[in-house]
């Protein structure tokens, strides 16, 4: 992928999260909330397993 390529994705999605940000403020706490949680319950069931182990 050329530096320019991926200089223009960048921006295109920044540009598209500032427009839901703006656009819809509170779709886009949603969406954070939701996706930390996502990653708190896969953090959880990590430590479970290791617990699990020992």
């Amino acid at each position: 992928m050329s530096k320019g390529l991926k200089r223009f994705l960048i921006l295109v999605v920044v540009a598209v999260l500032l427009f839901f940000v703006i656009s819809s403020p509170e779709g886009a706490a949603d969406v954070v909330r939701s996706i930390l949680a996502i990653i708190g319950n896969a953090l959880s069931s990590i430590a479970q397993f290791f617990r699990s182990l020992f």
